[in-house]
This record gives structure tokens, C-alpha cells and sequence, in this order.
């Protein structure tokens, strides 16, 4: 079941981040709390994003917010790979946005993969020193067929 997240949702989905985030960027683990990812959720991806999320019965397997374009994240549990979630997920923000931009890391293979088949370009490199984990990242951009 794919449902918009409430405020109510915010533990599942920081859990959640921190599992997949964890999983994809090995070299970056303990980077935030446990109380940082949920305060991070609660005061600015639900504050400004729309947030979904996809359930397998009780359990939150992926995650997708957004607004005005862009991706801020899309998180799917591992166990859950391969089974088309990030893609159902990435199609609600399609579907809602005419154009959408994420960033991600260079180094994330997976994600980079995962965009680039679903039709995202890359637009731009940088060496990391503007965003807070000093990572070199790469900005993707998508846009509605016809625009």
C-alpha cells in the first residue's frame, strides 16, 4: 500500500532513512543520531516536502518526499530492493511535478543507476564542499516527455 505520510509517521520514516542511508553509504555511517534523523524529519522533510510512503502490511519499505521540483529524498529498506518500490515512489513525484532535480552521491552507484534508468540526466558535479557530509555529489534532472 502506497499512502501519504503524516507528521505521526515521522519515527518510521526517519528509521527508515537511517537503515537505507546506512546501507547505501557505508563510509558515512554515524554521521547523524537517531534524535537528529527524527528532528530532521519532523522540522523540515514534513514542514516543506510531501511525503509518501510505501507499506508492506505494517511496515514502511520506502519513502519519497519532495516539493517544487525537487527531490529532497527516496529511501527504500534493503530488503525491499528489486521489487519496484523506488520506482513507485519516483512515479507519484512524476506525476505531481513537470520537472524534478535531486542530488546524490557520486559514490551512491546504486541510486545513480536507479535515476539514470528512469530517465534523470546529469547535470552537474561538485567536489562536495556545499553540502554538510563533504561529499562529492552530482545533480540529476528530470523532465515530463515533451517539455
Amino acid at each position: 500500500m502506497i499512502r501519504e505520510l503524516a507528521l505521526t509517521d515521522t519515527g518510521a520514516a526517519a528509521r527508515l532513512h537511517r537503515i537505507a542511508f546506512d546501507h547505501a553509504m557505508p563510509w558515512l555511517v554515524g554521521l547523524y543520531t537517531p534524535d537528529e534523523d527524527r528532528w530532521f524529519y519532523r522540522e523540515h522533510i514534513f514542514a516543506m516536502c510531501r511525503v509518501w510512503g510505501r507499506f508492506d502490511g505494517d511496515e514502511l519499505s520506502g519513502l519519497i518526499a519532495f516539493h517544487d521540483g525537487w527531490i529532497e529524498q527516496l529511501y527504500v529498506l534493503p530488503a525491499a530492493h528489486g521489487r519496484g518500490v523506488g520506482t513507485e515512489l519516483l512515479d507519484i513525484a512524476k506525476g505531481a511535478c513537470e520537472r524534478l532535480e535531486l542530488w546524490t552521491f557520486q559514490r551512491n552507484a546504486r541510486a545513480r543507476r536507479f535515476y539514470e534508468a528512469r530517465g534523470f540526466t546529469l547535470v552537474e558535479k561538485t567536489d562536495g564542499t556545499r553540502n554538510e557530509e563533504r561529499e562529492p555529489d552530482v545533480r540529476y534532472l528530470w523532465t515530463r516527455a515533451g517539455r
